[in-house]
């Protein structure tokens, strides 16, 4: 049995942005490291999740901003097709973009875990997202993972990793670094439900 990974994709990529151009709104998918992903609808405290770090960004970075829901043309060759729930760019980066944008000029991205018993979650979004973001050469890569009520910080892409890991639990700030240079104080996120 073939495993699917980027030397051995389920579809050309062409096919997948065909799929999804014709997937109803209430599915959102996904094409990393090969595979055709259907990513999870967002509950309640996703929502709020975004929103707490979106006002962050605004009052900080106002030349920025966190789009939602990004098309991003992803990984090594740029064979993936992500929708990170939030992509920091400069105010307008994507005007004039299509469905899917290359990454260059984004300065972060961001996942928010899902609160679901997919044990692919755990690959998806701390493994496979990872590294698609920081082979494209995503400067942040910031990972808000819910089960474990922490903030991780990936920076530093080089060589198609991330060279720079810092973890921070909630109720601490978190200081983002450069190209973000944005200080998140986690405080509000120890309100949420585990």
């Amino acid at each position: 049995m073939t495993r699917m990974s980027g030397e051995h994709p389920q579809m050309p990529v062409e096919d997948f942005e065909e799929i999804e151009r014709h997937a109803p709104d209430t599915v959102r998918l996904e094409f990393v490291n090969g595979k055709l992903e259907v990513k999870p609808m967002p509950d309640g405290d996703h929502g709020e999740i975004y929103m707490w770090l979106l006002e962050q960004c605004m009052r900080q970075r106002p030349d920025l901003r966190l789009y939602p829901d990004r098309g991003l043309v992803v990984e090594g060759y740029r064979r993936g097709r992500a929708r990170p729930p939030g992509v920091l760019a400069p105010a307008r980066h994507f005007t004039g973009h299509g469905a899917w944008s290359d990454p260059q000029g984004v300065v972060m991205v961001t996942e928010i875990t899902s609160h679901d018993t997919d044990t692919d979650t755990d690959r998806r979004d701390r493994v496979e997202k990872r590294d698609a973001y920081a082979q494209a050469g995503i400067p942040v890569y910031l990972l808000v993972d819910r089960d474990a009520l922490r903030l991780v910080v990936h920076t530093e892409p080089r060589d198609g990793t991330y060279r720079s890991l810092r973890v921070h639990d909630y109720g601490y700030t978190v200081d983002l670094p450069a190209p973000v240079g944005i200080a998140l104080d986690t405080e509000p996120l120890t309100d949420l439900p585990a």
